[in-house]
């Protein structure tokens, strides 16, 4: 087995103490980082900085990199909001997301947390859109190495999206990795008419948080210490979901 295929299967092991895994969950995880490898050298999809920072090209180091701080990262989401069906941490059993959900990730980059959430949720529908389309083109090529029929992704900002008839796109639950201050993020979704919002941010967000509309009805923070050890995971420790209630 190469290094990267070996890498690969510890970052599926990985996944694989929080949640129980299919068979096909486990290939398309295991597929997910040297697909991301291989655009990144062509694309800058997931920041170099957090890629063997100052060391020669490494894939197997980069793998466990990627695995840890973008694919589990963006499973905290369903770890910090009742879990995955059959997730290995106690009282998180009830799925994050419904069957048939509308789930839309604003400014998703590459693909997070977004992809990652699909392969989890095969029934959940994700929509994924980013204002560049060249990271959209990267999403569009990864959905389908992987099959991921439950994935749409969308080629302009969370204000443009539109349904068939020409209405705002609407949806039931937002996802996002800190793409803006919460106000304004919040303010960008406004007419996606969502209820949810389930926010990966880090540092103090004291001031942010008490800036919040009147539309607000609960908010909420799950530090990544309830379900990750932080002496294995030190770049999660002023990381957090933030939960957010919404009522129209």
């Amino acid at each position: 087995m190469s290094s990267s295929g070996g890498a690969s299967a510890s970052g599926v092991e990985l996944i694989a103490q929080y949640f129980e895994l299919s068979s096909l969950q486990r290939d398309q995880f295991a597929a997910l980082g040297p697909l991301y490898l291989e655009w990144n050298a062509k694309i800058n999809v997931i920041s170099r900085k957090d890629l063997a920072p100052g060391q020669a090209l490494d894939p197997s180091h980069d793998l466990d990199i990627f695995y840890a701080r973008h694919v589990l990262h963006s499973l905290a989401i369903a770890l910090l909001n009742g879990g995955a069906p059959s997730a290995n941490v106690p009282g998180h059993s009830t799925p994050a997301f419904d069957e048939g959900e509308r789930v839309l990730d604003v400014g998703t980059g590459g693909g997070f947390p977004g992809i990652p959430l699909a392969i989890l949720f095969p029934s959940t529908s994700f929509t994924l859109c980013d204002s560049i389309g060249k990271k959209i083109r990267v999403v569009e090529a990864v959905v389908r190495k992987l099959g991921l029929e439950n994935v749409h992704p969308v080629w302009a900002r969370a204000e443009d999206l539109r349904d068939p008839a020409g209405q705002p796109a609407l949806f039931d639950t937002v996802v996002s990795r800190a793409v803006a201050r919460m106000p304004v993020f919040l303010d960008w979704i406004r007419g996606t008419r969502a209820t949810r919002v389930l926010y990966l941010k880090g540092g103090d967000l004291r001031e942010e948080l008490s800036q919040l509309g009147h539309n607000v009805s609960h908010v909420e923070q799950h530090p990544l210490s309830k379900c990750f050890n932080l002496s294995d995971f030190p770049v999660f420790e002023d990381k957090c979901v933030v939960q957010v209630e919404l009522s129209y």
